[in-house]
């Protein structure tokens, strides 16, 4: 994997590698941002934050659910008894069945679904500087075209503060 990053002190110094990159024509989904805190004051903060964990995890709720009632009418229907003109399926007491059921759908979608969009079975080398953990901020891009390579340098290297490195 070939790359081209920069590492930044603040937000302020990334956000301006960030709309140099994309003024030399990059675009959001090619450009990558790594820190170690949420930088939700920048710009950049809110790139790639769409996403369907909600709705999943509703379905996952709602399949969770569904399978409670099934179960608890099931299990109510399934041996004969006297209940003396009452309902046999009792909402009452199946209602703590069917929560801890949607809860578990729920959080299990919401899991899967973490772990495939955060791709973390990951293979082969991914772009990452260990000084992300001390507080700096990388903005790069991976696999740029051979000839690129000197141009996203220069792109990288102009706020202040910024120290490039090429892999």
């Amino acid at each position: 994997m070939r790359a081209v990053y920069g590492l930044y002190p603040n937000g302020d110094s990334a956000q301006q590698a960030v709309n140099r990159l994309r003024a030399a024509g990059l675009a959001d989904r090619e450009i990558t941002v790594i820190s170690a805190q949420p930088m939700e004051d920048c710009e950049f903060g809110e790139m790639d934050k769409a996403s369907w964990m909600w709705w999943i995890a509703c379905a996952g709720g709602l399949t969770g659910m569904s399978i409670a009632f099934g179960l608890s009418w099931v299990t109510a229907h399934s041996w004969p008894m006297n209940v003396g003109g009452l309902p046999t399926f009792a909402w009452w007491p199946n209602l703590i069945v069917i929560f801890e059921l949607t809860m578990l759908g729920s959080i299990l979608a919401t899991v899967g679904t973490l772990i495939v969009s955060a791709l973390l079975p990951r293979k082969g080398q991914t772009l990452y500087d260990p000084e992300v953990t001390d507080g700096q901020i990388l903005v790069g891009v991976e696999d740029p075209a051979e000839g690129s390579i000197p141009g996203l340098q220069a792109t990288l290297g102009a706020p202040p503060g910024a120290r490039v490195k090429t892999i």
